[in-house]
């Protein structure tokens, strides 16, 4: 438990290279707590890491964050290193070296229909998630809708991994994901069936249990990365085609659902999930050559007609094309939470798909109004300086400043051998 709030600190962001209300809403991450203020600068996320819970709020320009820690609370010299761990982290997330404007003036050039919806849904981008959390969410999401995801995982949660942070007077404990062995026991498959899993169930306890019995661990560190989940974090310097070969492995995951990983933790980008949605999509706007189908029944995705998609959508977006399709799924044509998922310039496209985002972007109607709910989200704004880290962008890539990574250096790492600060380091070598 933990009664203090920390003040914020701000990082200049424009809502154009990042939009929490679409971004956090519409199916990438599943376990983010929305505090709704009297507006929308009031409202707050909350995400529980393994060691703190982040909260943002935002305005036109800036990005708000804080962290808040369990007790004991860390002196105030070690909260300082900890504030710039989250600084980082906040960049890895969402990736903020990556200039989201840039890429918007890109694809509008290749494509006149993602110029259509190109205003109305700015500030889109890919997460860049944990991949053992990633793995799960969607191993829950097959046959599935975005509400249900939510309490699946959230049930994932509260019933295998203990509360970190919770305030006096409040029903809500945070809980940080639970990691493979904490699912790999034999009776979670019958826990998970009872809290309402169905099949997904066992996929997910047998996909733990591959991970746990390939990659042991003797010793768990407490808020420490396990064995299994450093190899996963490992794909990300595989090549796509033999980090996707790994994940087809795993019980429950088909070739979409390891695609969706795959752009959405493991850094490849290029990479379009693909369902009978998305190919309706690229056969009505791409051009690409409509396979038959007897009796108006839906074509069935063979594994040629889903490279078929991919490779086409890909020619019309380029290496970002996984990126793109986050926003055109926000258009309210279907409830298939999947048609956002596929990628960027169609992560883009499928945002504006969903029917939760009919009216996004679109102006408020006169004599509206937004109803005040009462919540710890409308405190005041108090700001502490946050130390430079995304200088003007060149292109796509936008560099750091290094304050805060060296800082980090003196500090003991999540995730055991490599720092998150030194992975921070090794995506801008290796890009």
């Amino acid at each position: 438990m933990t009664s203090l709030l920390p003040v914020f600190r701000s990082l200049p962001l424009h809502l154009v290279q990042l939009s929490l209300s679409a971004v956090l809403k519409c199916g990438q991450s599943f376990r983010w707590t929305i505090l709704p203020g009297a507006s929308q600068d009031d409202t707050e996320y909350w995400l529980c890491l393994r060691d703190r819970v982040v909260c943002l709020r935002q305005s036109s320009n800036t990005l708000f964050y804080r962290a808040v820690y369990p007790d004991p609370q860390p002196a105030p010299t070690q909260k300082a290193l900890r504030d710039a761990e989250t600084l980082v982290w906040l960049n890895d997330y969402f990736q903020l070296d990556i200039d989201l404007a840039a890429l918007y003036d890109e694809w509008t050039t290749r494509d006149p229909i993602f110029a259509k919806i190109k205003s109305r849904f700015q500030g889109i981008r890919i997460l860049r998630q944990d991949p053992w959390e990633n793995l799960v969410s969607f191993i829950c999401s097959s046959k599935n809708n975005i509400v249900r995801i939510t309490k699946m995982v959230q049930a994932l949660c509260t019933h295998y991994s203990p509360p970190l942070v919770s305030f006096p007077g409040e029903d809500t404990a945070y809980h940080p994901f639970p990691p493979p062995s904490a699912l790999a026991e034999p009776g979670v498959s019958a826990t998970l069936r009872s809290l309402g899993f169905g099949y997904r169930a066992d996929f997910i306890q047998r996909t733990a249990k591959m991970l746990v019995d390939a990659h042991p661990q003797t010793v768990l560190v407490h808020n420490h990365a396990e064995a299994s989940e450093k190899w996963l974090m490992g794909l990300r310097d595989r090549s796509t085609r033999e980090a996707r070969e790994e994940l087809l492995k795993f019980v429950g995951v088909g070739r979409k659902v390891a695609d969706c990983v795959l752009l959405m933790s493991l850094d490849k980008k290029e990479v379009v999930p693909v369902d009978t949605h998305v190919h309706q999509i690229a056969v009505k706007h791409y051009g690409l050559k409509s396979a038959s189908a007897s009796g108006g029944k839906k074509v069935a995705m063979t594994p040629k007609l889903y490279e078929d998609v991919n490779s086409k959508l890909f020619n019309v977006w380029g290496e970002y094309a996984g990126w793109a399709h986050s926003v055109g799924g926000m258009q309210p044509e279907s409830e298939s939470f999947f048609q956002f998922l596929t990628s960027f310039p169609f992560q883009v496209l499928f945002t504006a798909d969903l029917k939760s985002f009919a009216s996004y972007g679109l102006p408020t109607p006169s004599g509206s109004s937004t109803p005040s709910i009462p919540s710890r989200a409308v405190d005041p704004i108090v700001l502490l300086p946050t130390p430079p880290m995304t200088p003007i962008p060149p292109q796509l890539k936008r560099p750091h400043d290094d304050t805060a990574i060296d800082m980090l250096k003196k500090f003991d790492d999540d995730f055991g051998v490599t720092s998150l600060a030194e992975r921070v380091k090794r995506r801008r070598r290796s890009a």
